[in-house]
C-alpha cells in the first residue's frame, strides 16, 4: 500500500503550486505599496489645490492611518486564518485589496481616498495570514528558504510598482489604481477556484479567543511563550530602523546628493534587484550552511554597515556602495521566520504571524515621525551639525541593537514544535 503524505508535508508538487499563489499575492501587495510612492502624494495634492505644505501634512496621517491599521488588523486576521483556514481570509484580503484600488482610481473627495488608504492598511495584513500558509506547507527545515522567496516579492514590487505607477501616472493619476485593481481581481479569482486549503480542520483551534484578537492579546501571547518574546524585539527593531529610508531616502538624497529623479528611478531598481538576488540565490544557501541564528546575526551586522554607509557617505557613489551591504539584510525575516515557526504548534501559526504582522505595524506608525523629525532637525541646524544622515545613523544603531540582541535570543529552535 502506498503511504499518503502527512497533513504537515504536502506533495512536492502541491506545494509548489499554492506557493506560487501566496507569492503572486505577496508580490501584488508589494507592487500595491510601490504604486503609491510616485502616485499617492500627488494625487492628495491634486485634492487639495496644489498646496504642497498641505500635501505633506496629508500625507503623513495617510501612513500613520495605515500603519494603525496593520498594527490592530494583522491580530485579527491570523487568529481568524488559525479558526477558519487559511483559504476564506486570504481570498478575503485579496478582494478586500481589489475594492481599495477601486476606492482610489474613483475617489470623488479626499475623505473617500482616505477610506481606500485605511482598506488598503487593512489588506495588507494578509501577509501574516500569506506567511502562516507557507509555514503550513513548507517543512520546517526549507521555511527560512522560502520565506526568503516571499521577501523577493518586496524587491520586485519595489521595482515593479514604482514604474508602473510612474508612467501609468503619466496618462492618468488614477490610472494605475485601476491596473492593480484588476491584477487583485484575476489573483482572488485563480484563489476562488484553484488555491487549496493548507490548514485541514483537525489542526484549527476550536474557536477564536476575541480577548486575543488585537494587540494586546498579541503581548499574552507571547508572555506565556518567552522563547519568542526576545525574537519578536528583534523583529521590531529591525522593522523600525528599516523605515528610515522609505520616510527620508527621496528627501535626502535630493537635499544631500542632488539626485534628481532619474538617478532616483536607478536607485529603485539597484536596490530592488540587489534584494531579489540575495533573496533567490543567497538565503537559501547561507540558512544551509550556517543556520537561521547565522543568517539573522549576518542580516544584521550587513544592514547595520550599509545603513553606516548610507549616513556618512558625502557623495552619491559612495552611498551606491553601502547597496550590497544593505541588500543582505534580506537573511533577517527569513531567519527570524524559520526560527519563531519552529516554536509554534500549526494551530497557532496564524496568530504568531499576527504578531509579527502587529510589531510591523508599530514600526509604522513610530517610523516616519520619528526619522522625519530627526531629518527636518539635522538639516535646520546643518550649518552647526554638518550629518543630515543623522536619522539613518539612529536606524544602523537599531540594527546593531538589534544584532548584540540577537546574539543572546536567537538560539537553534526545538527539534519538535509545541503543540
Amino acid at each position: 500500500m502506498v503511504s499518503q503524505p502527512t497533513l504537515t508535508t504536502p506533495p512536492r508538487a502541491a506545494r509548489t503550486a499554492a506557493f506560487g499563489f501566496i507569492f503572486g499575492s505577496a508580490l501584488i501587495n508589494a507592487i500595491s505599496f510601490g504604486i503609491m510612492i510616485p502616485i499617492l502624494p500627488n494625487l492628495i495634492k491634486q485634492f487639495v489645490g496644489g498646496d504642497t505644505a498641505a500635501a505633506s501634512e496629508w500625507n503623513v496621517l495617510f501612513s500613520t492611518v495605515w500603519g494603525v491599521m496593520q498594527f490592530v488588523c494583522g491580530p485579527i486576521l491570523g487568529m481568524l486564518s488559525d479558526r477558519y483556514g487559511r483559504r476564506p481570509v486570504l481570498l478575503l484580503s485579496i478582494s478586500g485589496l481589489f475594492v481599495d484600488f477601486l476606492f482610489m482610481a474613483f475617489a470623488p473627495t479626499l475623505p473617500w481616498l482616505f477610506l481606500g488608504r485605511v482598506l488598503n492598511g487593512v489588506t495588507a495584513s494578509s501577509f501574516s495570514t500569506a506567511n502562516a500558509y507557507v509555514a503550513d506547507i513548507t517543512p520546517p527545515q526549507e521555511r527560512a528558504r522560502n520565506f526568503g522567496l516571499m521577501g523577493s516579492a518586496f524587491g520586485f514590487g519595489f521595482i515593479i510598482g514604482p514604474t508602473l505607477g510612474g508612467v501609468l501616472g503619466e496618462i492618468s493619476l488614477r490610472l494605475p489604481f485601476i491596473v492593480a485593481a484588476g491584477l487583485c481581481l484575476i489573483n482572488a479569482l485563480y484563489g476562488l477556484f484553484i488555491l487549496p486549503e493548507s490548514l485541514p480542520p483537525e489542526r484549527r483551534t476550536p474557536a477564536v479567543n476575541w480577548a486575543r484578537a488585537n494587540p494586546l492579546g498579541s503581548l499574552r501571547f507571547l508572555r506565556e511563550r518567552p522563547q519568542l518574546g526576545g525574537l519578536a524585539l528583534v523583529g521590531f527593531l529591525y522593522q523600525l530602523g528599516f523605515t528610515v529610508l522609505p520616510a527620508i531616502f527621496v528627501l535626502y538624497s535630493g537635499y544631500r546628493y542632488g539626485w534628481t529623479p532619474a538617478i532616483l528611478g536607478l536607485t529603485f531598481l539597484a536596490t530592488g534587484v540587489s534584494q531579489i538576488l540575495v533573496a533567490a540565490f543567497v538565503v537559501g544557501p547561507v540558512v544551509k550552511r550556517v543556520g537561521e541564528r547565522g543568517a539573522v546575526l549576518l542580516g544584521l551586522g550587513s544592514g547595520a554597515l550599509g545603513l553606516l554607509i548610507y549616513s556618512l557617505a558625502p557623495n552619491g557613489w559612495i552611498y551606491m556602495a553601502g547597496v550590497p551591504a544593505f541588500a543582505l539584510t534580506g537573511l533577517v525575516n527569513p531567519g527570524l521566520q524559520g526560527l519563531m515557526t519552529r516554536r509554534v504548534g500549526p494551530q497557532h501559526q496564524g496568530q504568531l504571524q499576527g504578531v509579527f504582522q502587529s510589531f510591523q505595524g508599530i514600526a509604522s506608525v513610530v517610523g516616519p515621525p520619528l526619522f522625519g523629525l530627526t531629518f527636518a532637525w539635522a538639516v535646520r541646524h546643518d550649518g552647526a551639525l554638518h550629518q543630515p544622515g543623522l536619522p539613518i545613523l539612529i536606524a544602523s544603531a537599531l540594527f546593531l541593537g538589534a544584532f548584540l540582541l540577537s546574539i543572546r535570543v536567537a538560539t537553534p529552535a526545538p527539534a519538535t514544535a509545541p503543540a
